[in-house]
């Protein structure tokens, strides 16, 4: 998700596009940028997780009608001002900065309602944060599609994500109530940025720790690179199994065998993994507070 100083970046740039670029157009050039940076395709290069977050930034603000809007707005404002600047000599822009601060403190201290043109920007910020992005997360998965096409390898390495849990852990008192500020929609608000969450579990009786499955790699060392949880008291997260653990399976395309006759029973059968799967991380937790 997008850092609070978004106004701070010029996302137009970022996908070298025009401020008038249409909502297509801004889909394209993501598409063809995060290709090129994407994780799985640049696995020797640490950088690649960060430009890879910032297009996503990029493509969540700039498609947002209310959130490009406050964002243009800033933008506008910041070009008008830096024109501003350079009209003016040294000295009388120095009196018109001490003026512009005093302002602005002052319109702080008065703690009304009218809201900066940045606050705007920050709350439509915060309501993303709030809300996630269905756009960005089918335009991930339309990248992770477009990449394994490309590969066209018979064998391919396969995640489970029950081999590749990650442990997260945060202070908290234990008799704290609140858990340290964080709980499973808290936690889930944070993570699903990532990409598609199979599990997540809060220890019912330690405080400060919990479990994530994520349904891939990539979304899984991007939350440990990037993911600091609330900035007064941040989360840690390791793979519980120390590194990540990839199996292989020879994949054979073919039709589909699964009728609408036996739709009902497959159904089922996915319900009664989950919950299994939900048991072992409940039963994993136990074991670690036991050992506690």
């Amino acid at each position: 998700m997008a850092p609070k100083n978004i106004q701070d970046v010029d996302l137009y740039a970022l996908l070298d596009i025009p401020i008038t670029a249409t909502e297509s157009e801004i889909k394209k050039a993501y598409r063809k940028k995060a290709l090129k940076c994407h994780p799985d395709k640049n696995p020797d290069d640490p950088k690649a997780a960060e430009t890879f977050h910032a297009l996503s930034d990029a493509l969540e603000v700039l498609t947002d009608a209310s959130a490009r809007a406050a964002y243009d707005k800033v933008l506008r404002a910041k070009a008008a001002a830096k024109l501003r600047h350079q009209e003016l000599d040294s000295k009388r822009q120095k009196l018109k900065e001490d003026l512009e601060r005093r302002e602005k403190e002052a319109e702080t201290n008065k703690g009304g309602c009218n809201l900066t043109d940045e606050q705007k920007l920050a709350a439509e910020i915060e309501r993303l944060q709030r809300e996630g992005s269905r756009l960005l997360m089918e335009e991930q998965q339309r990248m992770k599609e477009e990449i394994k096409k490309t590969k066209g390898l018979i064998f391919q390495p396969v995640w489970d994500s029950s081999l590749n849990r990650i442990k997260m852990k945060w202070k908290a008192d234990k008799n704290d109530p609140n858990n340290g500020g964080y709980d499973e929609p808290t936690l889930r608000r944070f993570l699903k940025k990532y990409g598609d969450i199979i599990a997540l579990l809060v220890s019912p009786k330690k405080k400060g720790s919990a479990i994530v499955e994520f349904a891939s790699k990539e979304a899984s060392e991007m939350a440990l690179e990037l993911e600091k949880g609330l900035p007064d008291n941040p989360l840690t997260l390791k793979w519980v199994n120390d590194r990540p653990v990839l199996t292989t399976k020879k994949e054979i395309p073919g039709p589909s065998l699964i009728s609408d006759r036996d739709y009902e029973s497959v159904v089922l059968a996915k319900m009664r993994q989950a919950a299994e799967r939900q048991k072992l991380i409940e039963e994993m937790l136990k074991e670690e507070n036991n050992k506690s």
